[in-house]
């Protein structure tokens, strides 16, 4: 049996600030930052290595996959061919990565973007644009590019066209341009240089790729105008945004990951970057997150709509409503980001981040029976309504139909917030959230937005709900709602009943389960998901979401000073370029699972915000959309 007292794994491995240090091949995952277009997106490590990028989109299989087979997955390398320490940062209101390389004979500086789309001239289909900038001194370099497309199951053709390394495969092509980066040099599917970067001097190369359509061979001064206009547009991007509150940095940074996790052409949003980053070093707890959850929905909403994304609040509302019309009335646990239900897991033969195997692509869990996405799709539905005033009349046929549904089937048992894998049960958070879809029907019938007809069979089935709740899943003995009804196990999930609104943050119930977490689950600033077996073999790490949780939970329950000081923690535990993970060791911060984590980041806002209120003196009691009562 695992409980929050156990070792979080042997995961140990971070790096001083401005060290690089790999381990067996593998940098920290806390050395990753992120860079993205609106379709894909690419992990660079600190020492300059890409080791992460799915092309042509972001859940298209990986042409870079180094972070998951230090050996086969490919990378593109590019660093001083002498000793070096290396800072980094974003530039200011951007996604656009600056990585400065200091070493005994001089200061380079790479810069790194996945540039945006240029509708003034022929552009790549996805283009990777690395500049060095020489600051002083004169730095010897070394590149290569290591491409592995299909996750390195295709074979790549490499040839020169007008000069060019092209590397294909079927009908995909990627080309490497360098100026000033040295003569490439071909040999086998690598290609590669070396040059020396004096003061004053710029050294260019792009990789730009297509997929069944011509390849584009960009000049140097579109590839340099190009990155130009990129970091400008995400500098007007964050400029429209309107968030006000404290720790306006971490969230601002926030935004900006979340909005790498937007795939802009159907507005879904995916859950991380990558699959199968371990939350066990060694262990099997792999999972492919390149998909989107009906489960963050609420909070992706409450985020866009709090922070001045209001075209991004509607794309995202209206994908969830398309995605989920194949299934209905039933709801996926997760769709593709193409709105697709279908997400087949099979495993890949790499050996995984340090040996942490099995590799997954695809997610299981999308057979599951998870009960409380219906509490989220309506608290998500809830919240674009009052912010748009009304529903189509489809979509309000639609949620009505989903809270009859809710009725018919809240009885059964489910797998839960965090799709365990042992045999499904009643879990607590999945009936507060079953209150919360039918809490959330009844005032939308009452305010005229959805069909009425069932309004009474709503409020009894809610109140059915409320009874199985406050008689089965709370425990005496613990003093706290628990992980599932007669159990004793502790769940950080069931903070999300209060942060949703079940119930009021006055209840004694309410209250002395935020005690329970913090004495059962915390560790520092960091809070472990919950106690009791879960099906799977191995320990994990904290779960970063759930330590803004609690923060968030402090807050609404008038623990206003404890909650600042918690979230002061928090933040300080992001990583140098202010990303978080999934999940982090208590040990000693060291990141685990998959990154960056939309969840993570979307906890953070919501708890800044839900301080910020508390701190102002808003009544307690209200979740990230209101508190709602029994009828």
């Amino acid at each position: 049996m695992r409980t929050a007292r156990d070792s979080p794994g042997t995961g140990r491995l971070r790096s001083p600030a401005g060290a690089v240090a790999r381990v067996d091949g593998y940098a920290p995952l806390r050395d990753y930052a992120v860079i993205g277009d609106g379709r894909t997106a690419a992990l660079v490590a600190r020492d300059g290595s890409v080791d992460w990028l799915g092309l042509p989109d972001l859940d298209s299989p990986a042409v870079f996959g180094a972070v998951l087979d230090a050996r086969r997955g490919g990378r593109f390398r590019l660093e001083p061919a002498v000793p070096y320490r290396a800072e980094r940062r974003y530039l200011p209101g951007t996604n656009v990565l600056e990585t400065t390389f200091v070493t005994g004979r001089g200061t380079v500086r790479v810069t790194d973007a996945l540039t945006l789309h240029d509708d003034t001239a022929l552009s790549p289909m996805r283009e990777l644009l690395r500049c060095v900038d020489g600051l002083s001194g004169s730095v010897p370099l070394r590149w290569s590019v290591q491409p592995r497309p299909g996750y390195g199951g295709r074979r790549v053709r490499l040839v020169r066209r007008s000069g060019v390394p092209v590397a294909t495969t079927g009908r995909a092509a990627l080309a490497v341009c360098a100026w000033e980066a040295g003569d490439p040099e071909c040999e086998g599917d690598t290609v590669g240089g070396r040059f020396e970067l004096a003061r004053g001097r710029r050294a260019v190369i792009a990789m730009p790729f297509a997929d069944q359509e011509p390849l584009v061979l960009p000049a140097r001064h579109e590839a340099e105008t190009r990155l130009e206009r990129t970091g400008a547009a995400w500098r007007g991007w964050t400029h429209d945004r309107t968030y006000a509150g404290g720790w306006h940095e971490a969230v601002t940074r926030s935004l900006l990951a979340l909005k790498l996790l937007v795939f802009a052409p159907s507005g879904a949003v995916a859950a991380a970057v990558t699959t199968s980053l371990p939350e066990d070093i060694g262990g099997e707890r792999n999972w492919d997150y390149r998909f989107s959850w009906v489960r963050d929905s609420a909070f992706t909403l409450a985020a866009f709509l709090r922070s001045g994304c209001p075209t991004e609040a509607q794309a995202y509302f209206w994908w969830l409503m398309h995605a989920s019309q194949v299934t209905h009335p039933e709801l996926n646990v997760l769709y593709r980001l193409d709105g697709g239900h279908r997400t087949p897991e099979r495993t890949l033969p790499w050996e995984g981040y340090r040996g942490s195997g099995p590799v997954r692509v695809g997610n299981a869990a999308v057979g599951q029976v998870q009960l409380d996405t219906y509490g989220e799709l309506l608290q998500t539905a809830w919240l674009y309504a009052r912010a748009a005033g009304h529903l189509d009349a489809d979509v309000a046929r639609r949620l009505a139909e989903l809270a009859d549904l809710v009725c018919a089937t809240w009885r059964r048992p489910d797998s839960g917030i965090w799709e365990v894998r042992s045999p499904p049960r009643h879990f607590t958070q999945s009936k507060m959230m079953c209150w919360v879809a039918l809490d959330r029907a009844v005032d939308l019938a009452e305010r005229r937005l959805i069909p009425d007809r069932h309004i009474s069979r709503w409020r009894a089935g809610r109140q059915a709900v409320r009874d199985f709740v406050e008689s089965r899943c709370f425990s005496p003995y613990r003093d706290c709602y628990v992980r599932s009804a007669g159990s004793e196990d502790v769940d950080a999930a069931v903070l999300l009943g209060l942060l949703h609104g079940y119930g009021d943050a006055r209840d004694p119930r309410l209250r002395s389960t935020v005690d329970a977490v913090e004495r059962e689950l915390r560790q520092g600033p960091y809070v472990l998901r919950y106690t009791g077996e879960d099906g799977l073999r191995g320990t994990e790490g904290a779960f970063v979401a759930c330590s803004f949780w609690l923060a968030e939970a402090l807050a609404r329950t008038g623990r206003v000073g404890e909650a600042t000081r918690l979230m002061d923690d928090l933040v300080a535990l992001a990583n140098d370029v202010g990303l978080y993970s999934e999940e982090m060791d208590p040990a000693d911060g060291a990141f685990l699972g998959n990154l960056p984590q939309a969840l993570s980041h979307l906890a953070l806002v919501s708890a800044a915000c839900a301080i910020d209120a508390a701190g102002a003196g808003d009544a307690p009691g209200a979740g990230p959309a209101g508190a709602g009562a029994d009828g």
